[in-house]
């Protein structure tokens, strides 16, 4: 058994434990930026395979005091290296600092590299090279004012990759803006506590961009695992090899689990291109059928049913130009230009200034007056956002989008519900 290290976006730890509960009927403790659960191999790959909220699994090796790099050498050769590569095999060091005294975090993986080439070689003649796309053994060292801890990434690819992205739909930054993470998705469907069963009711993301919350979504509703569609690093690691009967059986067992969507899942953008690639997206992860995708303005689309859950990240810029204008299709550029696709598409973030307070006014106000009953929430880092709508907010749960404070507003939408909201 090992206390299993689960880090995860700002806000959303209490979420994680909670899913983890519910994943391995153990309870997770919940600290700054993750949560700690006791657990075996079998336990790491369960937790890699379900998990929506997790960024990583992460296996504790070694933890210590340190004062510099040469501390952190020592601390590593004390890992039994050989229980865990092999000469043939590769390796890379990723290094997060807190308010560390080291000069050079580059240094830092240099020397853990260092300790663990060394083990090797001593006890082989042979030592293991370094691969910084796809290593055999990823190792994550965190490393505090005074203290430091090793881990073994039993990831590899951070849990957001879900495996249904291709080149088109990746999320190549744009300097200003923050592409939505799938898990950052599932955190703001585990908030607003909708997990895809019947009584949760439909769900409806009317400015969808790539999909990302939708496609979430539905996998929830169909019982698809987050992780049903990649790989994981612990699938080369040595200690893991006498396991894999276990993981296949988990993979099976995900597999069998799947069915139809116990509940609707509605998502539309302004922009025709978006709505396509939002369709691929899906049809790649398994869930075209279980997402009703429309070419819609949100400013003009009607509710697909009598009462639901809406949830959105905000866009701003080309999504928000009306449907066929110059914005809506890429400016300057044509309908297949794929720079300007991946331009639109990374616009799943909220910028505001602009047309963006009559643009939400106006949302607000259509929501008044079409969506009585149906529950709203609005991921936005303006915390001013629930005074553009003069709409008062029922609950503001705080997260973090990567490095940006943000809050998910919940508005409930009831007859002459636009008001100017009380103390902003």
């Amino acid at each position: 058994m090992a206390a299993l290290f689960l880090p995860c976006a700002g806000g959303a730890e209490s979420l994680l434990a909670d899913e983890v509960k519910r994943i391995t009927g153990s309870t997770a403790e919940t600290t700054r930026g993750g949560v700690w659960v006791e657990g075996d191999e079998r336990t790491a790959m369960l937790l890699n395979l379900e998990s929506r909220l997790a960024q990583r699994v992460l296996w504790p090796l070694i933890d210590g005091r340190y004062r510099d790099e040469n501390d952190l050498y020592d601390l590593a050769r004390h890992v039994r290296w050989l229980d865990w590569i092999s000469p043939a095999q590769t390796l890379r060091v990723d290094v997060s600092a807190q308010r560390s005294p080291l000069q050079s975090l580059n240094f830092a993986a240099l020397r853990i590299k260092d300790a663990v080439c060394d083990i090797v070689r001593d006890a082989t003649g042979e030592r293991p090279s370094v691969d910084t796309r796809h290593p055999d053994l990823p190792l994550s060292l965190f490393v505090g004012p005074e203290h430091a801890t090793l881990y073994a990434d039993t990831s590899g690819e951070a849990l957001f990759k879900r495996g249904w992205r291709d080149a088109m739909g990746g999320r190549q930054d744009v300097k200003g803006e923050a592409p939505l993470k799938e898990t950052l998705a599932a955190a703001m469907l585990a908030a607003a506590g909708w997990q895809g069963r019947a009584e949760d009711g439909p769900l409806l993301d009317p400015c969808c961009g790539a999909g990302t919350i939708a496609i979430e979504a539905a996998q929830m509703a169909c019982g698809i695992a987050p992780g049903g569609l990649r790989r994981f690093a612990f699938e080369r690691m040595l200690p893991f090899r006498l396991h894999m009967a276990a993981w296949q059986q988990l993979q099976q067992g995900a597999r069998e689990r799947v069915h139809a969507p116990r509940v609707a899942v509605f998502a539309g953008d302004v922009s025709f291109r978006m709505t396509d690639f939002a369709a691929r997206n899906a049809e790649r992860a398994g869930v075209r059928h279980a997402i009703e995708l429309k070419t819609a303005d949100a400013l003009q689309r009607l509710p697909p049913a009598a009462n639901g859950t809406m949830m959105l990240n905000p866009p701003y810029g080309e999504r928000m130009a009306p449907k066929g204008s110059g914005q809506g299709q890429g400016a300057g550029q044509g309908a297949g230009d794929a720079r300007g696709a991946e331009r639109e598409m990374s616009r799943e973030g909220f910028e505001g200034g602009g047309s963006s307070a009559e643009f939400f006014s106006a949302l607000a106000g259509h929501w008044k007056r079409q969506y009585p009953g149906w529950t709203a929430w609005c991921l936005s880092p303006d915390m001013k956002l629930p005074s553009l709508m003069r709409l008062k907010e029922t609950r503001r749960v705080p997260m973090w989008n990567g490095p940006i404070e943000c809050r998910l507003f919940r508005f409930d939408m009831v007859s002459g519900s636009n008001k100017p909201a009380e103390g902003g």
